[in-house]
C-alpha cells in the first residue's frame, strides 16, 4: 500500500504529510509526496520552494521540496513533474493525479486552503484529485495536530 500526499509545502500540505506518515508507520507502508512544479519564480518564492536569494530553476525547487518532505520523514519519497507557468486550468491537478497513479497510490492525502468545504466544493487541485476513483482520499482540513 502506498500513501501519497499532494504536496505544495503549504501548512495544510505539510500537515497532510504528517498524517500520512503517522498512518503509514502504523501499518508499515510507504509514503510518497508528489508535486507539480510550475516554472514560475514568483510562485516558487511565495510557496517557499526557493529562498528569496535563490535563482529559480526546477532542480533547486525540487531539492528544497525534497528537503521539506524528508524533514518530516527521511524515508518518505518525493516525485515531481514540471508544468509550464501558464499551464491551462486543471493541468497542475491532472499532473498530481497522474503522479499519484504512477506511484501506485492506495490513499491520497490532500490538504489545501479549500479542503474545509465538502468534497464537491473543493477548488483547484483538491477537487480534481479527490474526484479520481482509482484511490481513496483523506482530506486534511486543519494544519495542527488537534484539528481545531
Amino acid at each position: 500500500m502506498t500513501y501519497v500526499v499532494a504536496f505544495d509545502n503549504s501548512p495544510l500540505a505539510r500537515r497532510a504529510l504528517h498524517c500520512a506518515v503517522e498512518y503509514a508507520e502504523a501499518v508499515d507502508q510507504a509514503v510518497v509526496a508528489v508535486t507539480a512544479i510550475q516554472r514560475d519564480p514568483s510562485l516558487a518564492r511565495e510557496r517557499g520552494w526557493i529562498d528569496g536569494d535563490e535563482t529559480f530553476d526546477v532542480e533547486t525547487a525540487a531539492r528544497n521540496l525534497t528537503e521539506a518532505v524528508t524533514d518530516v520523514d527521511p524515508d518518505a519519497g518525493f516525485e515531481y513533474r514540471v508544468v509550464d507557468a501558464y499551464a491551462p486550468r486543471g493541468r497542475v491537478s491532472r499532473t498530481v493525479r497522474e503522479l499519484a497513479v504512477d506511484v501506485g497510490a492506495d490513499v491520497v492525502f490532500v490538504g489545501s486552503d479549500n479542503a474545509g468545504r465538502i468534497v464537491g466544493g473543493l477548488a483547484s487541485v483538491g477537487q480534481t484529485v479527490s474526484a479520481d476513483d482509482r484511490y481513496d482520499v483523506h482530506i486534511v482540513r486543519h494544519d495542527d495536530a488537534r484539528g481545531d
